[in-house]
């Protein structure tokens, strides 16, 4: 009983006294900002047709649809052309803050914000990465991805020499950012444009609130407690929101292995060989009729995909397999996206898989992009984006308006 009862506390104190893998937690978050980045620049010419006034699905007809499904989108709250283009604009900056770790807590709530907004706003507008996209959007929320890798972490380290220093330091621009927030969540809620459920508006209120409370007890010095109990929320709605992103990937990959296995094309070896030789999935028809034309490549690909998608979840629990599992299931993506012509869709999932990344590579990783940033500045300092790498854990940021 001693022993369960010291196994207990053990696991309750790892999940609320730090949260767990920054560094998994870090790529997620430039793997998800850099995929929905790169998918509004590559659209941004035709963008009026795909989200603007001038899209087949209209204005009229989105308010229907979303009067139907209740479904949030800020692209609701005007028709008007303006609007559009600052909506599209607030997402295109909120993606590069995002990516560059620059007040990850109120820039993954504008992320959301921008990725719900244009998304629902033309639903059929998508190759599946979309909705990856759009639940990992609402999980970057509740998570501390600012911890490594950020300009949130290297102002964190400047706030702490400075206080050794016996420096005082001042926050000017989160309480700026948490007052212009506030004041646009006060106009839309008094104008009653929010036609959709309760659960995002609830949740970009309660966000903003936290903030502001997280902000007031940093200000408390004469009790600790207060600031204690917050780190301990954080952490676990980090650690919890870290594990559903775990939960949703191994459920993604079970069920798209197991339908496979059900289907005859993929009984037979011969299910890969067809979307090579249909006109919207060949960008490189010279590149699919190659690799269609051995029959051993088409067997080994449609059956290695099934083994590959259905016995990942099972080896979680060997680290070593998972890895190997890991990595062909990064290059599977990397060749869909190359010869399948859906790159949104792999960098997606590879941004989904980096979760499971161990995190010995990634301070590889962060070594390696150090020397390399050496390389291409020399004589330069550290960078905002890398943290120096090693063994050691890094401290946990603040959430509130620098985490």
């Amino acid at each position: 009983m001693n022993r369960f009862s010291l196994t207990v506390s053990t696991a309750i104190a790892r999940v609320t006294e730090s949260a767990l893998a920054p560094y998994q937690s870090a790529v997620v978050r430039i793997g998800f900002s850099a995929t929905w980045l790169l998918f509004l620049l590559r659209e941004f010419p035709h963008r009026q047709e795909l989200y603007g006034p001038d899209s087949p699905w209209d204005w009229e007809l989105a308010r229907q649809l979303i009067d139907t499904n209740g479904a949030f989108t800020a692209l609701m709250w005007s028709d008007g052309q303006g609007w559009f283009q600052a909506v599209y604009a607030i997402g295109l900056l909120a993606s590069v803050a995002l990516l560059l770790g620059w007040r990850t807590r109120t820039m993954s709530v504008l992320f959301m914000v921008g990725v719900l907004s244009l998304q629902n706003r033309s639903v059929f507008m998508g190759d599946g990465g979309d909705n990856v996209l759009h639940l990992m959007s609402i999980y970057l929320v509740f998570m501390r991805c600012g911890q490594v890798w950020s300009l949130d972490a290297r102002r964190a380290r400047r706030e702490r020499e400075a206080h050794a220093r016996g420096e005082r330091t001042t926050d000017r621009v989160g309480p700026v950012l948490w007052a212009a927030s506030g004041f646009v969540l006060v106009t839309v809620t008094v104008a009653g444009r929010f036609h959709s459920e309760a659960t995002i508006p609830v949740l970009l209120w309660a966000a903003w609130v936290v903030q502001g409370l997280w902000w007031a007890v940093g200000r408390l010095r004469k009790s600790p407690e207060p600031r204690i109990l917050f780190e301990v929320i954080g952490n676990i709605l980090h650690n919890g929101a870290l594990v559903v992103i775990m939960i949703e990937a191994c459920l993604i990959y079970a069920t798209a292995g197991w339908y496979k296995i059900q289907g005859s094309r993929w009984q037979d070896g011969t299910a890969v060989y067809y979307p090579l030789h249909l006109d919207y999935f060949s960008p490189w028809p010279a590149l699919a009729d190659l690799l269609a034309a051995s029959g051993t490549m088409v067997l080994l690909a449609t059956y290695g995909t099934v083994i590959v998608q259905v016995a990942f979840p099972f080896t979680l629990f060997n680290r070593r397999l998972k890895n190997v599992l890991l990595a062909l299931m990064m290059a599977e993506h990397a060749v869909i996206a190359v010869v399948l012509g859906l790159p949104f869709f792999s960098l997606a999932m590879i941004a989904t898989d980096a979760v499971f990344l161990p995190t010995p590579f990634l301070h590889r990783l962060g070594g390696w992009a150090s020397r390399a940033r050496g390389r291409l500045f020399s004589g330069g300092g550290r960078t905002a984006a890398a943290e120096p790498p090693g063994r050691k854990e890094p401290e946990p940021t603040r959430v509130g308006f620098t985490a």
